[in-house]
């Protein structure tokens, strides 16, 4: 480890100082610091959303009677009573007046090369062209709209239309297998889906729209399935239900005036997986996910109208929907980008970055951990000096890797802006900011208006340097509105762990300086290159071969992914343990989550380590592939199985 790690590496100049988002702000409203901003949100929570709401003139059709409700408790409040608005007014329509139409609203390479440019208008045209379509086929509000589609200027597009609508937009991750895609739709009820008919991954074509036929032959309430035509690859259209994105939008009207939705009405149902159960829908709400989404990029994050961002995503995260929501919300410009980051070439970012002079750079730090394998020379090459700021998520920092991207990247000017949630919170709970001093790997803190914290098992505040569950002390606007049908899991979930507090599920800790490090899942999830699972989806995806009697899933740390998955099986009846079956478990997890979640080991034992009411403890096999202490064996109900285990995993 670097001798710079836990040292200051990096302190705001008096420039960015006074140029901060931040501190206009807590100038403006008479803001004492950070730390006084932080006491005031937390003590009137309605009242910082309602000042910040005001602050970014997010607009409502009709005004909000009541800020805040919580006769519910603070599980189920309620936000904006009685108001009425659309993310897609604020983020299109208000800027479609005089030169503000004309602003780049996004940019878009492919992995081939290709270019396309897209202003305001030509975004919003797009949109209302297609909510005509749409609207034509029946969708119509509450209705859930699949987007199963590699970033595209279409993308945004879709994204748009869906909410002009008053629809719910559903991103799909575009490296999904069928099965992933058919739990979702399935769940969600899909009325409709847009994809693509192919899109480049290192060269190759991949078939979109056949991977969504796959999915949709269980998922009956699918009745509309429109397909942009990026590679021109043939795909078979299901008659009566399917129809080319072209001719779909061809003759339609250039303007589609956005519905004034109930500013609770849910906008955006992002599933994601825990670490047992089906994945779980998270319900994002239009006052809630544009108040947080202000509030994060444009205090918290400083991005100002006039940043290019680029940060390679995808719809399929939360990651995805935030970008385009804060570029456009803010006025700014997104950099979109098919394909792999370091194909055709790895120097692909760094060329990015120098040829659209982007100012707001994002990256992971598992995308880091991989650039660092490619050396400095082909970064070293190209001009950096446009970026301002740093931005990142996905998963906890490693020193080392954070210095790089800092020294290398950066130049030691720019700050690294850590930045941590989740998609149940719309964004983030913790943040680095430009106006604090940075070390390596940090937070700055708490988010204002999200009220978190480290605790004890008790609710407790830990002392510096003890770490513990990071919590929030009262809700968010930008929350989750419950789990999509699915009450009781929500509250399971989240806030029966420590009652009143909402537990998030991430082990954190603060040094004696007031620094905050966020230190990976305190449960089972499994985050693969920052993409976040459930063992239960994967295993469910194993046992669905019918080859395999059990199946347990782990996530295990990697030099590059940060996470992979390492699985653990009883083979079924007739079966032969060995590289075949583990090849053919290798495939059906491919096939069905994709690539990136390949197991890097895969053994067979006899039975699966379970607790004494037959529960499965994956703890013991994440420890003896680590050869880590199992901890307490006093659950379980077949101990023999530990080292049956350990054996296993000893085995090259």
């Amino acid at each position: 480890m670097s001798e710079e790690a836990g040292q200051i590496a990096w302190r705001p100049s008096p420039e960015m100082l006074e140029r901060a988002n931040l501190t206009q702000f807590m100038r403006r409203y008479g803001f004492a610091d950070y730390a006084d901003l932080n006491r005031r949100a937390n003590a009137d929570p309605g009242w910082f959303w309602d000042l910040l709401i005001r602050h970014f003139e997010l607009g409502f059709s009709k005004p909000y009677s009541k800020i805040l409700d919580l006769e519910r408790g603070p599980e189920w409040a309620r936000w904006c009573i009685g108001g009425e608005t659309n993310i897609a007014v604020n983020c299109l329509e208000k800027h479609l007046i005089g030169a503000g139409q004309r602003r780049h609203a996004v940019v878009w390479e492919g992995e081939d090369g290709a270019l396309r440019t897209w202003t305001v208008a030509e975004l919003d045209a797009a949109a209302s062209r297609l909510a005509h379509a749409l609207a034509k086929a029946g969708v119509g509000a509450g209705d859930a709209v699949a987007i199963y589609m590699p970033m595209l200027p279409e993308t945004a597009a879709a994204f748009f239309a869906v909410l002009k609508l008053g629809a719910i937009a559903l991103p799909l991750f575009s490296g999904f297998g069928p099965e992933a895609c058919r739990t979702r739709l399935q769940d969600a009820g899909a009325k409709a889906a847009i994809t693509v008919d192919a899109t480049l991954r290192r060269g190759k074509p991949v078939a979109m729209k056949a991977i969504l036929d796959e999915a949709a032959k269980d998922v009956p309430s699918l009745k509309c399935v429109l397909v942009v035509e990026r590679l021109k690859q043939a795909v078979g259209l299901q008659a009566g239900r399917d129809q080319w994105w072209h001719e779909a939008l061809a003759g339609q009207p250039t303007s589609f005036p956005a519905r004034a939705m109930p500013a609770e009405a849910p906008a955006v149902l992002v599933f994601t997986s825990g670490t047992t159960g089906r994945p779980k829908g998270t319900v994002l709400s239009h006052c809630g996910f544009m108040a947080k989404v202000a509030l994060d990029f444009g205090l918290i994050l400083d991005f100002k109208a006039a940043d290019r961002l680029f940060w390679m995503s995808d719809m399929g995260w939360l990651t995805g929907p935030i970008l385009l929501v804060a570029t456009q919300l803010l006025g700014g410009t997104l950099i979109m980008a098919e394909g792999a980051p370091d194909y055709p070439k790895p120097d692909r970012m760094w060329r990015i970055i120098e040829e659209q002079h982007v100012s707001f750079f994002g990256i992971a730090p598992t995308a880091a951990r991989a650039q660092m394998q490619h050396g400095t020379a082909a970064l070293k090459a190209r001009d950096l000096s446009s970026i301002r700021v740093i931005g990142s998520t996905g998963e906890p920092w490693n020193p080392d890797s954070w210095l790089w991207v800092f020294h290398n990247v950066g130049g030691g000017r720019a700050p690294i802006l850590n930045y941590t949630g989740g998609t149940e919170i719309g964004g983030g709970i913790a943040a680095a900011t430009v106006i604090h001093p940075q070390k390596p790997c940090c937070f700055a803190g708490s988010i204002p208006g999200m009220a978190a914290d480290v605790v004890d098992e008790t609710g407790r505040t830990v002392a510096p340097g003890q770490v513990g569950e990071l919590v929030m002390r009262q809700p968010s606007i930008g929350l989750t509105r419950g789990l999509w049908k699915d009450p009781e899991r929500y509250l399971d979930t989240y806030w029966r762990h420590i009652p009143g507090l909402w537990v998030h599920g991430d082990f954190a800790s603060i040094d004696a300086d007031g620094f905050w490090f966020v230190h990976g899942r305190s449960d089972d999830t499994i985050k693969v290159s920052g993409k976040r699972t459930g063992p239960a989806e994967i295993e469910a995806i194993v046992h669905a071969m019918g080859r395999i009697a059990e199946a347990a899933a782990v996530g295990v740390p990697d030099e590059i992914k940060g996470q992979a998955v390492v699985c653990a099986c009883v083979a079924g009846s007739g079966e032969q343990p060995g590289a075949a079956l583990a090849e053919a478990v290798a495939k059906a997890v491919v096939q069905g989550m994709g690539s990136s979640f390949r197991p890097k080991r895969i053994v067979f034992v006899s039975d699966l380590p379970k607790t004494r009411n037959m529960k499965v403890m994956r703890r013991l096999v994440r420890s003896a592939y680590l050869g880590q202490p199992p901890g307490d064996l006093t659950a379980l109900v077949n101990p023999e199985v530990v080292e049956e285990l350990k054996a296993r995993f000893a085995e090259t």
